[in-house]
This record gives C-alpha cells, structure tokens and sequence, in this order.
C-alpha cells in the first residue's frame, strides 16, 4: 500500500486538517446530491430516504482500519463520490423503502481490489416456524396472508414478510409454546402477541407463547435479537438466555448471545433493562451495554458503540477495532461458511462499514486493502492467511 495512506493513530484523531478535508469533502458530496436530484426532477424526497440514500453512500465510500498501532484510512476521491451518488439515485427505485435491508450499489472500491474464483451470496430473509403441534412451517417458501389458527391466536404473513401473531381475546385456554429459528444466511421478524416486535439475526432462535397471560410475558432465545417491546407496566417482558434474565417493561434492546462467543451482550437502546444473574440484578440505563462472562456469569457494564451494534439490523456490517476471528464468526453465520486460519493473526484490529447485501468476496476485498491478511474461497470455506 501507498505510504502516504499510512498515518498514525492519534494524527488521525487530532488534525484538524483531517477533520477539515472530511467535511470539506461531505459537504460538496452533498451539494452533488442536491444537483442530481434537481436534474433528474426528483426534489422531492422524505427526509427516512434520503437518510437511507446517505448512510449508503457512506457505506461505500468509507473504510477506516486500525491496524495494532497503526492506522490504514482508506479514503475514495470526489469523482468517485460524485459516481457514487449517481448510481444510488439513478437507482433509487430499487432500494428505498426498504428500512432494514437495503444493498447498496456496486462498484470497484480500489485497484487492489481482486476477483475471487469462488464467491458466495449474502443471506436473506428465511426462517422455520414451528408450532405447538410440532409441524413446522419454512416461512421464506409461503404466500402472505393467514397461515394457521392456534387457540384464539391467528398467525399470517404480512405483505412485508414478517410473522405476526394475532390475539385479541382473554383466554384460560392453555398455552402453547412457539418458536422460529434462522439458519446461518438468514435472518426473519416476528410480531408477537403484545405487539413486541423482534428481529432475529442469523442462526437465532425465540421461543413464545401464542398468548400471554399472567403477570408476566415470557420468551427464551439463542443467538442475537433485537427487539422494540410493546409498553404493558403490569406485565413486564422477561427474556431468559442460557440462565441470564433481561427484563424490561417496554424498551427497545438487542442481545447478542452465541455460544460461540465469550460473552453475552445486551445493549440498551431506549428505556431500561434489569439483567440479572445467578441472583445478581444490574440495571442499564440508555447507551449502556452489559456483558454477562459466559464462564464466569460476572457482568461488566461498559458504554455501547450503538452504530456497531445495530448495524447488522440496518443491513450493514460496522466493525469497530474488531479483531479478525470476531469479524470472521460474523461473517461465517451470515453466508454459511466455514473459516479456517494460516498464521496469527490476534494482534491485528480492524474497523470499517459495508452493506451486509454484498457477496462475501466485496467484504473480503476491503479487508484485504491493509495489505497485512489475505483470503482464499474454496466452495463454503473461507481460508484466512497472511
């Protein structure tokens, strides 16, 4: 790589020159925005779209990556930028309105960038429901509309290809147990009978009542959710996760809880949580994140980068000096392949943002610019060398 792309750390975060030339930069990025957009007669665009249209742009125009003590800025010019708005909104039609996944244009992002002999597509909406009775319903294959009655509880497919649960009526009838599960290369939303809303990432499970009753609303998981829970004060929503409780009253938090993984993370984005284990309760207030050692149980609670943690549910990798095996999992779980390493690679850190709608080789060509670590495909396995 070019010398004069290598910059240390702190001159990054205290030029002010850098900080300039990025506004400078944004700033006419969005003049060329405003241009196109009179040209092409579109002015008028809502404010969620244009936001949408934006955080793409950046998306493919942006890759930060620290590298141990040292730091790679990977930083496209204004020509490249100006094409880059061109594509997004000569394409618009094609990805506006689509809140959580949204891909998108292609485009070459650097000369190193190579062609891999394997590739492997990116994952989609899929999951399995199944029922109380044991029958299981593959959700990506059915047509929107009613699916089955269980009880007084109705479940369809909405036309924007969530699960919802439909329930309506006070009932003693006993309850049945549901649950739906992702695949590695998938990822699904479920309305439950509250009206709780939850996103299941790749290879995730939720287990749920088709009714809540009592004085308390139940439901189990694996993997990562995300959900928005509906405000219900006499009834709080409990989400139990390999002994660890989250409770909350009405909130909207993400838990990431693979058993690949040292810990349990639970990040609060509005309202509180109560987590709780093996007796001991800590509260998290907005912008916190509590990490429950899985080995230990003891929980720590830290700050939580809100944009890395919920990028995956915008539809967008955001890595934050993360090392490469964590990358790796999370790549591994969202286009089902397997990873295999050559070499050590602990003391690399790397950070950076790019639409989860990409084939993994796109991915894999931006962290292949530190020049420090490379990649080969073989079918559904991806090697990680030096």
């Amino acid at each position: 790589m070019d010398e004069d792309k290598k910059v240390k750390a702190e001159d990054v975060l205290s030029s002010d020159d850098h900080l300039n030339d990025i506004s400078s930069e944004r700033d006419q990025l969005a003049q060329n925005i405003k241009t196109i957009i009179s040209a092409s007669g579109n002015e008028t665009i809502s404010p969620e779209n244009k936001k949408i249209m934006w955080d793409h742009i950046l998306t493919q125009l942006t890759i930060v990556e620290p590298i141990a003590k040292k730091t790679v800025i990977i930083r496209f010019s204004r020509w490249a930028a100006i094409a880059a708005s061109v594509l997004l909104i000569t394409s618009a039609g094609l990805y506006l309105g689509r809140r959580h996944a949204v891909e998108a244009p292609r485009q070459k992002t650097n000369q190193l960038s190579r062609s891999f002999k394997n590739d492997v597509l990116p994952g989609s909406s899929k999951a399995v429901l199944t029922l109380a009775n044991g029958v299981s319903i593959i959700l990506d294959s059915v047509r929107n509309g009613l699916l089955t009655s269980q009880g007084e509880t109705k479940i369809r497919k909405t036309a924007q290809g969530q699960i919802a649960y439909d329930h309506h009526v006070a009932s003693s009838a006993p309850v049945q147990i549901n649950s739906i599960k992702t695949p590695q290369g998938g990822q699904y939303e479920v309305i439950l009978p509250d009206g709780t809303k939850a996103w299941l990432n790749a290879a995730s499970s939720l287990h749920f009542p088709t009714a809540f009753n009592g004085t308390e609303r139940n439901v189990e998981m694996t993997g990562e959710v995300y959900f928005e829970v509906a405000k219900n004060k006499h009834m709080p929503f409990k989400v139990s996760v390999n002994g660890t409780v989250v409770e909350v009253l009405g909130t909207h938090f993400d838990i990431k809880a693979y058993d690949d993984e040292k810990e349990m993370k639970t990040t609060l984005l509005e309202g509180a949580v109560k987590v709780s284990k093996k007796g001991v309760p800590v509260l998290l207030v907005p912008g916190q994140q509590a990490l429950v050692n899985n080995l230990s149980g003891a929980i720590h609670v830290q700050k939580a980068n809100i944009d890395a943690v919920m990028g995956w549910q915008k539809g967008i990798f955001i890595f934050k000096g993360e090392n490469i095996r964590t990358i790796m999992r999370d790549l591994s779980r969202w286009y089902d392949v397997d990873i295999a390493y050559q070499g050590d690679f602990d003391k690399q850190d790397f950070s950076g943002r790019i639409s989860r709608f990409k084939n993994i080789s796109e991915v894999l060509n931006l962290l292949e610019l530190t020049e420090d670590i490379h990649f080969k495909i073989e079918e559904r396995r991806v090697t990680v060398m030096p």
